[in-house]
Parts: C-alpha cells; sequence; structure tokens
C-alpha cells in the first residue's frame, strides 16, 4: 500500500466476515493497515486470535 493512502480510513469501523484465511484475512489486514477499526467474523475461532493478534502488532 502506498503511505500516502495510510490514513484514509481513519476513524472508520469495517466489518469483515470470512476473515478466518484467505481474501477476508487480506481484506482485514489491508483495512487495517489503512487506519479502520476492524471487526472480524469467522467460524474458525483460533485463526480469527491470530489475524487479530497480528493486526494489533502492525
Amino acid at each position: 500500500m502506498s503511505e500516502e493512502f495510510g490514513s484514509e480510513l481513519d476513524g472508520k469501523v469495517a466489518i469483515v466476515t470470512g476473515a478466518s484465511s484467505g481474501i477476508g484475512s487480506a481484506t482485514a489486514k489491508s483495512l487495517a493497515s489503512r487506519g479502520a477499526s476492524v471487526v472480524v467474523a469467522a467460524r474458525r475461532e483460533g485463526e480469527l486470535e491470530e489475524l487479530a493478534a497480528t493486526i494489533e502488532d502492525d
């Protein structure tokens, strides 16, 4: 992502379903990197916890 777009989603909330893998996971990471607060949902809780930890660390 270009740094000039780094905060374009500050103050916004995104809800991503199917976020435990694939496109959902990539979308959640991308939105978070652009400044959005991200709510993730999926059936595999373990993968969601890993994703949340990754997003929080970045």
